[in-house]
């Protein structure tokens, strides 16, 4: 074969034909076999060079992390604040959601006391409902700014 370099032998082509195209090539290959045509297989170079391998560095150091890692979660005081400021406003939990512009879920997350504080839902949450939740006066009523109130 290393003499012949004017004969070129194609197995298959780009649109399939009869054979209906996919999976053929095992059975293109067998079919030259048959056929008593040379017939020679290679494998791509570098083939699968993609693929990620291995542990790095950084799982290394996870793994052999012993500290137990958690997001902080809502204090249950803060939640409890939260469930009686809405139910002092007659609202229910989808109520104050919609007002702050929020998910449901947020808000009864944040009441059983299982929510990732975000500092400006509970600002929003503590202008909708009339009251701080964070600082050192919680569930204080939140005063009006009075720079704000009196503009016109």
């Amino acid at each position: 074969m290393s003499d012949d370099w004017n004969t070129v032998t194609v197995i298959g082509n780009r649109r399939g034909g009869a054979q209906g195209g996919g999976g053929g090539k095992e059975r293109q290959v067998n079919l030259a076999r048959r056929q008593g045509t040379a017939v020679s297989t290679e494998g791509k170079y570098g083939a699968g060079g993609n693929t990620q391998k291995g542990t790095s560095l950084n799982t290394a150091k996870l793994d052999a992390e012993t500290e137990e890692l958690r997001h902080k979660s809502m204090d249950l005081n803060v939640g409890k604040l939260i469930a009686q400021g809405r139910q002092a406003k007659e609202m229910s939990q989808k109520d104050l959601a919609t007002k702050i512009c929020e998910k449901p879920q947020i808000v009864t997350e944040y009441e059983q006391g299982k929510g990732i504080p975000n500092q400006q839902i509970l600002a929003k949450m503590e202008r909708a409902l009339g009251m701080k939740l964070r600082g050192k006066d919680k569930g204080k009523p939140l005063d009006a700014k009075p720079g704000k109130a009196n503009k016109k």
